[in-house]
């Protein structure tokens, strides 16, 4: 299942992000979903979103 950003704008640019159960998580852009995805392992994702805060 894909999630929306909620800092989306309403103009649709936006990320959509999946978090499997196991494996990877992906990116897209949302406005093309069928589009090329960026997958992350997860100790990158979470190091990504430390730096966030």
């Amino acid at each position: 299942m894909w999630r929306t950003s909620s800092y989306s704008s309403e103009n649709g640019s936006c990320v959509s992000v999946r978090f499997p159960s196991a494996g990877p998580v992906a990116v897209r852009d949302s406005k093309h979903p069928s589009g090329p995805q960026l997958a992350f392992p997860e100790n990158a994702w979470a190091a990504f979103l430390q730096h966030r805060k």
